[in-house]
């Protein structure tokens, strides 16, 4: 079974953005325009990484991560935003009552989001072999 990304982006050039950047990779990718929408998503569907931006309409990033966490305590949340320093105060709460979330800024560049999805979702190599080496 295929790993699945989700991405919550209100703007459609960056939901588009994560679809070409990992076109070539063997994940399935969702993507939703609001932190509602997100949720609805995570309830019905298991993650295996979500990128999440932090400031919407509606509920924001922070919000919508409180809310993942209710549902997935586990999966990795990449928050992506150039708005983090108007969030501090938020997300510094969210990190004292340990919701965990990783902090990226935009712009982010097509090679950025291969290398956080590899570095999520991938094995590192030398596991890889020891598995193999144990068949």
């Amino acid at each position: 079974m295929s790993k699945r990304i989700l991405v919550i982006d209100d703007e459609e050039m960056i939901r588009r953005s994560f679809v070409i950047a990992l076109k070539d990779m063997p994940y399935q990718i969702d993507t939703v325009e609001s932190g509602e929408k997100g949720i609805e998503k995570i309830k019905t569907n298991k993650y295996d990484l979500i990128f999440l931006d932090l400031k919407m309409a509606g509920i924001d990033g922070v919000e919508t991560l409180i809310e993942i966490r209710k549902t997935d305590k586990d999966v990795p949340v990449y928050i992506v935003t150039s708005f983090h320093k108007e969030f501090f105060y938020q997300l510094k709460g969210a990190k004292e009552q340990n919701i965990h979330f990783e902090l990226v800024s935009k712009p982010l560049k097509a090679e950025k989001i291969v290398l956080i999805t590899k570095s999520v979702l991938e094995k590192p190599q030398h596991i890889q072999n020891n598995e193999l080496s144990r068949e």
